[in-house]
C-alpha cells in the first residue's frame, strides 16, 4: 500500500520519492532526471525512465470518452494504491463554497429580469402585428441552478409556434436549417423572401426594433450592441443595490414536427435516463434560433447563410440536467447524491478563469463545458459513478474527458454527432493551449482556484 511521503524502490533503479496527493496520470511530474532533481510538469520521460516506474505509477495514456455507452469509462475506485486527496478536495469544495449565490440575491435578480421580460411581452402582444403570438421559454444556466458567482447572466427565448413548414438542412453538419412555409397564411408572412424561405436577418432586426421600443422608457435598461450572427437582443439592467444584470432576449421558432434525421446517431441518454425518458423527449418540438456560422453572404441552394437558422434543444438539456439521475432519487433526500452538477460548476469557473488569463481562449464558452459533462454522463451512467463524496476523482476524470476532447479538435454536438462545436470558429492550436493549461492546473492541485 502506497503512503504519504514514503519511499518506493524501483526493481532496476535507485529509490524515488513519491510526492503524496498525485495521480498515477500525473506520475510524469514527479521522474528524477540524471541529475537527482525532480522534472516540472514538463519534464519528459524516456523509455529507460518509463521502465524504472512501478506499473501503478505509469502515466496512463488518455482515452477519449465515447458518446455510446460502449466502453465505458469509469472512475478508478479508492483501493491501497490509490488514496482519495483530501487537500484538493478541501480546495474544491471551498471553491464551490465561493461561487454560491445567496438566495435573497437569487430572488432580487429574478423578480427584476421577470419584469423586464413581461414589459416585453405585453408589448409585442398589443402592439405588435406579426409578432402577438409570443411564448415565452426560460432556459440557460440560471434556470438550470448551474449559475455560479453571480446572478448576472439570464437567457429568455421568445418563440412562435409554426406548423406545416419544410425544414431542409444548410450545410453537412446538421446544424443550420432553412425554414420555408407550405401553403396558408402566416403571421410572419412579412418575412419570406421570394422562394417562400423565413428570412432569419430580416426577422431578427423587426424582432430587435420592437424590444428597443419596448424598454426605451425604462431608465434602468439599456441596449448592447449588435453583434454579428448571434440571436440575441442583449439588454443590460442596472439597478441600485444589485449587481448589473445582462439579459438575453433571444428570437426562436418552435417546430412541431419529427427531430431532423442528423439527430438520430445523437443524444444517447438510453443506458443514462432510460428509453421511456429518450422517447418522451423526443416526442416533444425543437427550435430554431437566426444564427449562423462564418460569412453570412454564403448561398447554398440559393439559400444566404445570415437567412438561415440553428437548431436548438435548449429545453431539452433543461429537462436532463434538472433530472439527471439514472435513479429518480438521485440528489433527494432518500437517495445518493451526485457530483454531476458540482463538476460542471468548477469546469466553468476553471474555464472563465483561464479565459480571463489569455485572451487566445476566448472562443471557448460554458457551452462546451456543458456538452462534455452530458456526453460523460452517457459514458458513465450510474450515480454511484458521481458519487458526491467522490467529487475530487470525477473533476478529474472529467477534466480529462474534456482535454481529450480539445487534442481531438473534435467535441460533438451532444444531438447531433456530426456537428463539431470545436470546428468553425476554432483553430487546433488554441484547443492545445487551452488543455495544456487546464492539464497544468488539474497536475498542481488547481492554484487558480487559490
Amino acid at each position: 500500500m502506497s503512503g504519504r511521503g514514503k519511499t518506493k524502490k524501483s526493481p532496476t533503479g535507485p529509490a524515488q520519492r513519491v510526492q503524496p496527493g498525485l495521480e498515477p496520470g500525473c506520475a510524469k511530474s514527479l521522474v528524477r532526471d540524471k541529475n537527482g532533481s525532480i522534472g516540472g510538469c514538463h519534464a519528459v520521460m524516456d523509455t529507460k525512465d518509463m521502465q524504472q516506474i512501478p506499473e501503478e505509477n505509469k502515466p496512463k495514456k488518455h482515452k477519449q470518452p465515447k458518446c455510446t455507452t460502449e466502453g465505458k469509462p469509469t472512475v478508478p475506485p479508492e483501493t491501497g494504491s490509490r488514496i482519495v486527496d483530501s487537500h484538493l478536495d478541501k480546495i474544491l469544495r471551498t471553491t464551490l463554497d465561493k461561487l454560491k449565490i445567496k438566495m435573497t440575491h437569487k430572488s432580487d435578480s429574478s423578480r427584476i429580469v421577470n419584469d423586464v421580460v413581461n414589459c416585453i411581452s405585453d408589448h409585442m402582444k398589443k402592439f405588435t402585428e406579426c409578432f402577438k403570438d409570443v411564448n415565452v421559454l426560460r432556459t440557460g444556466s440560471y434556470y438550470e441552478h448551474l449559475k455560479i458567482s453571480d446572478p448576472d447572466e439570464f437567457d429568455v427565448m421568445f418563440n412562435f409556434a409554426m406548423e406545416r413548414v419544410d425544414i431542409r438542412p444548410f450545410g453537412d453538419d446538421g446544424a443550420f436549417y432553412s425554414v420555408a412555409f407550405k401553403r396558408g397564411k402566416h403571421a410572419l408572412d412579412r418575412f419570406q423572401n421570394t422562394d417562400n424561405t423565413v428570412s432569419a436577418s430580416e426577422m431578427l432586426k423587426e424582432f430587435r426594433n420592437e424590444v428597443i421600443t419596448s424598454v426605451k422608457k425604462r431608465k434602468d435598461v439599456s441596449v448592447e450592441k449588435k453583434k454579428k450572427g448571434c440571436p440575441a437582443v442583449t439588454l443590460m439592467i442596472n439597478r441600485t443595490g444589485t449587481v448589473p444584470i445582462s439579459l438575453d432576449i433571444v428570437l426562436g421558432l418552435k417546430v412541431k414536427s419529427c427531430w431532423p434525421t442528423f439527430t438520430q446517431e445523437g443524444f444517447k441518454i438510453d443506458t443514462w435516463l432510460g428509453t421511456k425518458v429518450k422517447k418522451e423527449l423526443k416526442a416533444q418540438s425543437y427550435y430554431l434560433v437566426p444564427k449562423y456560422e462564418g460569412k453570412g453572404t454564403v448561398e447554398l441552394e440559393g439559400v444566404c447563410a445570415k437567412d438561415t437558422w440553428r437548431i436548438s434543444f435548449s429545453h431539452v438539456e433543461k429537462s436532463i440536467i434538472t433530472n439527471h439521475g439514472s435513479q429518480k432519487t438521485c440528489c433527494e433526500a432518500s437517495g445518493i447524491r451526485c457530483c454531476r452538477k458540482d463538476c460542471l460548476k468548477l469546469l466553468k469557473h476553471l474555464l472563465n478563469l483561464l479565459k480571463a488569463e489569455d485572451p487566445r481562449l476566448s472562443k471557448f464558452c460554458t457551452y462546451h463545458a456543458k456538452t462534455t459533462l452530458l456526453h460523460a454522463c452517457c459514458s458513465r451512467t450510474k450515480d454511484s459513478d458521481w458519487e458526491a463524496t467522490q467529487l475530487g476523482p470525477c473533476f478529474q476524470q472529467l477534466l480529462r474527458d474534456f482535454e481529450g476532447h480539445l487534442k481531438d479538435g473534435k467535441l460533438p454536438n451532444f444531438f447531433i454527432p456530426t456537428h463539431n462545436l470545436l470546428g468553425s470558429g476554432h483553430n487546433h492550436k488554441s484547443c492545445l493551449i487551452l488543455a495544456q493549461c487546464i492539464e497544468e492546473q488539474r497536475n498542481n492541485g488547481f492554484p487558480i482556484f487559490g
